[in-house]
């Protein structure tokens, strides 16, 4: 499919000739005759790929390639490096910046519009799965502004639990994971009728079956994205408790994750000082009073709970802004 290509030279005949191989088969080409109006050029018009030269004044093409894949915006897109070099060392460098691919000098058409099409139907991939990302985060957020009660719980949570998972020094993928777990936990109720969901009082034990399914929904509703695979435990066990009282496995301590642990904590800690047609509001300093109680009950893990505790005082915050 026609894509739009990024040229990035500083020899005005490198651009021109690859150019000539690409406009036939009617990509739209975008030319760059150094990184800082290559880095423009990205932001602006956000391409399908990026092929780079490496041997650049100012801003080489390593540090170029570097800066796109380390910005959430372009992480993703393929950048080739387009390069005379050929020692072990300089591809070495290339795939420490993140380069995709590389092409070698002097460019061969045949060779250049293989890989171009390859990259370009990986991107194609690439995008069809962000856009159902999209789609799962737009289906969690109609869910929560359904009920004018949890108004911006979504997005407090996406920040709190990742702050947390931080502060316990949690590996960059449990961090990544629990952001977004922050706004997609509760995905499952969209089975939950509003009759249940808004209900003013208490429910019926036969309502409370049907809440308590709402894990199990959102892990299945979440399941085929492979990219959602680390929060699976997160949206399953994020209601269970250390005592094995919670829901839907009523699994105990260790067996519940420490990822679905870490967002108990920060879910209740919002909740609770909010109203909610079944309690009032609690102070930011109620609800941790609250919450230790249920922590010497057997709920909650105390250690997570204290960093918690200690990183709320540490920033001068209540963490609900």
């Amino acid at each position: 499919m026609p894509a739009t290509i990024l040229i990035v030279d500083d020899e005005p005949t490198n651009r021109d000739l690859l150019e000539t191989f690409l406009a036939p088969e009617g990509h739209r080409v975008l030319m760059a005759e150094n990184g800082e109006a290559a880095l423009q050029l990205f932001s602006t018009y956000h391409p399908d790929l990026v092929l780079l030269d490496v041997m650049m004044p100012k801003l080489s093409g390593l540090e170029v390639c570097r800066l796109m894949k380390s910005s959430p915006e372009s992480r993703l897109t393929p950048v080739v490096l387009v390069t005379g070099l050929s020692a072990i060392e300089d591809r070495v460098s290339g795939i420490e910046a993140g380069a995709d691919d590389f092409l070698t000098k002097p460019i061969d058409c045949v060779e250049l519009l293989a890989r171009v099409r390859s990259l370009l139907s990986l991107k194609s991939y690439t995008d069809e799965l962000e856009r159902a990302e999209s789609v799962l985060m737009a289906l969690a957020r109609s869910i929560e502004s359904k009920d004018p009660y949890t108004e911006g719980h979504c997005d407090r949570l996406h920040e709190l639990a990742a702050k947390l998972g931080e502060e316990l020094g949690l590996p960059q993928q449990e961090i990544t994971a629990l952001r977004r777990a922050g706004i997609v936990h509760d995905m499952g109720k969209v089975a939950v009728p509003d009759s249940i969901l808004l209900k003013r009082g208490s429910l019926t034990a036969q309502e409370w079956t049907i809440v308590h399914k709402h894990p199990l929904v959102g892990e299945q509703i979440c399941a085929p994205l492979k990219s959602f695979r680390a929060l699976l435990p997160i949206i399953r066990h994020h209601h269970e408790k250390l005592d094995g009282s919670g829901y839907p496995d009523h699994i105990k301590g260790d067996a519940i994750p420490v990822t679905a642990r870490v967002l108990q904590i920060t879910d209740v800690y919002d909740a609770l000082p909010t109203e909610r047609p079944y309690k009032p509001a609690l102070s930011s300093a109620n609800a941790l009073e609250t919450m230790r109680e249920e922590v010497n009950r057997g709920w909650w893990d105390p250690r997570i709970f204290d960093r918690f505790q200690k990183m709320l005082a540490a920033t001068g915050s209540d963490g609900l802004g």
